[in-house]
């Protein structure tokens, strides 16, 4: 399955940093069209939810903390190649190893607090873009 579209979050870090604006402008200027998005709270059994691929691990929980401590930006985005092309425009999840001028590397910390999330496939960006908005068809 290929689709054009994909879906990104602003993690709270980003949102509490003010950085909303400025990563919207990188994303549009990059040639994505917003279809749809909306500020919203993850609770602690959506953040569980979300990320049960990583129930496992060792940062597990520290991660779930983080996803609900503040508002994220939840969004779907419309491009051709879209999730190819966004997780360029995003960066390296450690800010450290991202190449310059990407998303990661002008807002993220560290490989924590990375600031912003995008889908790795197609597949998981429809996955991904019903969690967040349910009963829309986005892809």
């Amino acid at each position: 399955m290929v689709t054009n579209r994909t879906f990104t979050m602003l993690k709270p870090d980003a949102v509490e940093k003010g950085h909303i604006g400025a990563i919207l402008d990188k994303i549009t200027a990059s040639g994505f069209r917003i279809v749809a998005m909306k500020l919203t709270q993850m609770t602690t059994a959506d953040a569980k939810e979300f990320y049960a691929i990583h129930k496992e691990r060792p940062f597990y929980g520290e991660l779930v903390e983080y996803m609900t401590r503040g508002p994220i930006v939840a969004a779907i985005l419309e491009k051709n190649n879209a999730v190819e092309d966004f997780r360029t425009i995003i960066g390296a999840t450690n800010p450290e190893e991202a190449a310059e001028g990407t998303i990661r590397k002008l807002y993220a910390t560290s490989i924590g607090e990375n600031a912003i999330h995008g889908s790795d496939s197609d597949e998981n960006a429809a996955i991904e873009g019903a969690f967040h908005f349910a009963g829309r068809e986005m892809f």
